[in-house]
């Protein structure tokens, strides 16, 4: 079990380098902040449009299939489950209901029939194909409700998480970083920006460590061969505590490591340590990735509206 090659989800990806790679962390951060932006208040015909622009840019982009078979897999799922529960499940439209017929039906009918001008009930057909309920048998009931808002959510978690997860693929944490400390610096006089970006570059250096340790303790407990039914569940409580435990103690220490490397190197404050993330570089590609961007919204604005 390799958890760092089994589920690389929000690692970034070395090798190959990639034209996804190649591209400034600003202009994908744009790019990522119009697929996240762009599904608010669009029809669920862009919704599906972005969904299938991700699928194809994920083909384009060079990526080995290694690297983002099981993601896209699993984020697919996790979106087709979405659709089908939002599908069969009750739309939350509440309709105001009166009776039918009035309360003194008997008199009403009797001064219709004794009335010299009562004419036949015509039934007149339906004037369109309109119809609200598309589905219902027995307790299924598909309405246009439950199918737009099916559609909303399914292609809004799949945007979402999958938007970022290959922007995390194809974007080293330096990048990232250097990139939010670029469009955070006017905020420099009210929030410690540098101290925030730091922050940040060390969650996601960290998340590989967690992964590791989840891994070597997995593997010491196959290794060992539990018998979890003699164990029961008391019993494989406390193991499974036990573990946890581990894991805690082993995530500290490895956090308490980096701060000890990181006070030996001399870093105690920004103005004392000077930390460069990145050096950004513009070129063709990246020109012509933000005339994309222009262009994306422009689209959104004419036919995703």
């Amino acid at each position: 079990m390799d958890l760092l090659r089994s589920l690389p989800i929000g690692l970034y990806l070395e090798q190959p380098i990639t034209w996804l790679h190649r591209i400034d962390s600003r202009v994908k951060l744009g790019w990522l902040l119009s697929f996240l932006l762009t599904p608010i208040a669009a029809t669920p015909e862009w919704r599906a449009a972005i969904v299938v622009g991700l699928i194809l840019l994920t083909f384009a982009s060079g990526l080995p299939f290694r690297a983002w078979r099981k993601q896209l897999g699993l984020i697919l799922g996790f979106a087709l489950l979405l659709f089908s529960i939002t599908l069969f499940a009750p739309d939350g439209v509440n309709v105001t209901t009166q009776p039918r017929l009035p309360a003194n039906e008997l008199a009403i009918d009797q001064a219709a029939v004794n009335s010299p001008a009562a004419q036949p009930i015509v039934s007149l057909p339906q004037p369109t194909q309109y119809q609200y309920v598309l589905l219902e048998k027995g307790s299924i009931r598909i309405t246009r409700r439950s199918v737009e808002l099916a559609v909303r959510v399914s292609t809004l978690m799949f945007t979402l998480i999958y938007s970022t997860n290959l922007y995390l693929l194809t974007t080293a944490p330096e990048e990232i970083t250097a990139g939010l400390d670029y469009f955070m610096h006017p905020l420099r006089r009210f929030l410690p920006v540098t101290e925030i970006i730091l922050t940040l570059t060390l969650a996601l250096r960290f998340i590989p460590l967690v992964l590791e340790e989840v891994q070597n303790l997995v593997r010491s407990v196959r290794t060992r061969a539990i018998n979890w039914k003699k164990l029961g569940f008391r019993g494989a409580t406390q193991v499974w505590s036990a573990i946890a435990e581990r894991l805690l103690d082993n995530l500290l220490l490895r956090a308490e490591q980096i701060a000890s490397a990181m006070q030996v190197r001399g870093f105690t404050s920004p103005n004392q340590h000077q930390v460069k993330w990145h050096q950004f570089r513009m070129g063709r590609r990246d020109g012509l990735a933000l005339m994309g961007i222009g262009v994306f919204w422009g689209i959104r604005f004419l036919w995703g509206g």
